[in-house]
C-alpha cells in the first residue's frame, strides 16, 4: 500500500476515496455530495489528482487485500489502521469523520463496510459517539451554508467520476 506524508492532502483525499469505495463501489450520491460541496476543493487538490488518489487506492486494495470474496475486497484491520495513521491531527481527524458520516449517509444506508470504517476511525483516532453525533451536525450545516458560498463554477472538462457516474 502506498504511503503519503502524515496530515497530507493526499492522505485524507485517500480516506475520502476509502468512504466512497468501502461499500464496494462509487455511489453516485456520493460522488455527488462530494462535488457539490467541493470537498476535493477544500483539500487544494485538482479533480484530476484526486481521481488518481482513487485510482491508486484501488490498485493497491487489489494487491494488498486478503482476499476477494465474491467480488468483495475486505482489507485487514492492520491495514486500515495504517491509512488512518496518516492522519494524525486531532482537527483533521474531526474534519475528516464529519466528511465520512456525510458521504456513508448519502446514500440512506449503512453497509458493513462503511460502518466498520466510521467504527475503526472511532477507536483508531480515539474519538466518541458524541463526536459522531457532533460531526454529523457540524457537516449537515458546515456543508450546507459552504455550498451556497462556494463561486460559480469555472469553464472545465468534466472528471472521470462525473462523466461515468
Amino acid at each position: 500500500m502506498r504511503s503519503y506524508a502524515i496530515d497530507s492532502p493526499h492522505a485524507m483525499a485517500r480516506i475520502v476515496a476509502l468512504a466512497m469505495l468501502v461499500d464496494g463501489g462509487l455511489d453516485k450520491s456520493e460522488l455527488e455530495l462530494v462535488s457539490r460541496y467541493g470537498i476535493v476543493q477544500k483539500l487544494r487538490l485538482e479533480e484530476d489528482e484526486f481521481e488518481q488518489i482513487v485510482h491508486h487506492l484501488c490498485e493497491d486494495m487489489l494487491q494488498c487485500s486478503d482476499a476477494a470474496h465474491y467480488g468483495q475486497i475486505e482489507l485487514n484491520p492492520e491495514m486500515l489502521d495504517s491509512l488512518l495513521d496518516e492522519i494524525q491531527d486531532q482537527q483533521l481527524q474531526k474534519l475528516l469523520l464529519a466528511w465520512m458520516v456525510a458521504i456513508v449517509d448519502a446514500d440512506s444506508r449503512v453497509s458493513d463496510g462503511e460502518a466498520v470504517l466510521i467504527s475503526r476511525a472511532l477507536e483508531r483516532w480515539m474519538l466518541d459517539l458524541v463526536t459522531l453525533g457532533d460531526a454529523r451536525m457540524s457537516v449537515k450545516s458546515t456543508l450546507a451554508s459552504s455550498s451556497s458560498a462556494m463561486p460559480a463554477p469555472t469553464e472545465r472538462r468534466p472528471s472521470i467520476l462525473e462523466t461515468h457516474y
